[in-house]
């Protein structure tokens, strides 16, 4: 049995991630909701989001994101696939096999993590658990959903927050010190506030807005500064915090109440929208090919979703293979 001592540390070796290639700016959203463009910046910093194909599956996303992570790591050799989504194809099976086989990893343990917008980390923490028990060496974690799948087309608080993507990363077994290695990992949920943010069995998405923000504010700030004192940092040594992209307030809420700087604080969710578990993986692969993040960047990722779930870890950023900006993958719209 691995002693604690010598357990291996979850290196960051891989990257990669894919959008839908159809964009839909708020405009289009305003000639069919009671809105205007005005109203949706101001309120979530959105102006326009990727909406995926309707023939176009979780599953379709999460594969994409995956090859592209593993061309990065330089490998295709995983021992475990982990699939954060809200949005599976289906009740049961899980989607995480069907990945894990359009890959040709049919002999490989996948399996899905459910926990909305923090799944992300919930899966890095997994993953990172199977490398340090020594039952994987490498592990493929991808975040993927179709959220624009759960709003009611006539929802006009909630559909234009909302949108299609899925990114991956492949971590393999290494040691503690080096670059790219997750530090400790915060969880935390609270499921007596589950109604805040719900999707009912065979219905649509409901949300109590500002008790949701209140609460997100609050748990990152507190997530955060919790994983950045286990990696032995202080918030002024972080060079980059990379939250779950909800909502622009909400990360710069969280960015005065941590003293962080906008220029210090990953976004994109103004081209991208709300993701859900893949919002993390897009902001990285985003952050890495335009230069936002750079080798031995002090890197904080930190999560908030409904459940109510959260959470958050470090890493010191390694020097990956150059990544791609997330690509439109057209293959994926069927005809």
């Amino acid at each position: 049995m691995t002693s604690a001592r010598t357990a291996p540390a979850a290196v960051l070796c891989g990257l990669g991630a894919v959008l839908p290639p159809r964009a839909v700016a708020n405009e289009a959203l305003c000639a069919e909701l009671d809105t205007t463009d005005q109203w949706i910046r101001t309120r979530t910093g959105i102006r326009e989001r990727r909406i995926a194909d309707p023939s176009v599956s979780t599953a379709d996303l999460a594969a994409a994101a995956a090859a592209t992570a593993l061309e990065s790591s330089g490998s295709r050799d995983v021992h475990a696939v982990v699939l954060a989504t809200t949005t599976p194809d289906h009740l049961m099976p899980a989607t995480a096999p069907a990945v894990a086989a359009r890959l040709g990893l049919t002999d490989t343990a996948a399996f899905d993590v459910a926990a909305v917008c923090t799944g992300f980390v919930y899966a890095l923490a997994t993953a990172a658990g199977l490398i340090h028990a020594g039952t994987a060496r490498r592990v493929l974690v991808v975040g993927a959903d179709r959220m624009s799948r759960l709003p009611a087309a006539d929802d006009r608080t909630t559909r234009p927050l909302f949108a299609d993507g899925a990114g991956a990363v492949v971590l393999r077994s290494g040691d503690t010190n080096e670059p790219g290695a997750l530090g400790p990992v915060v969880l935390g949920s609270d499921g007596t506030r589950r109604d805040l943010l719900v999707v009912p069995h065979g219905g649509h998405m409901h949300m109590q807005g500002p008790d949701l923000f209140r609460h997100a504010v609050d748990r990152m700030c507190s997530v955060t500064r919790q994983a950045v004192q286990l990696a032995g940092w202080r918030l002024e040594d972080v060079d980059r915090i990379v939250p779950h992209q909800a909502n622009a307030r909400i990360t710069a809420a969280v960015g005065r109440h941590l003293a962080i700087g906008a220029d210090r604080l990953v976004q994109h969710i103004e081209t991208v929208g709300n993701t859900g578990a893949a919002s993390i993986p897009l902001a990285l692969a985003q952050a890495s090919a335009d230069g936002t993040l750079l080798h031995r960047h002090r890197v904080c990722l930190t999560a908030f979703g409904a459940g109510l779930t959260w959470g958050a870890t470090s890493v010191i950023w390694p020097d990956l293979k150059p990544a791609a900006h997330p690509h439109h993958d057209t293959a994926m719209e069927r005809p």
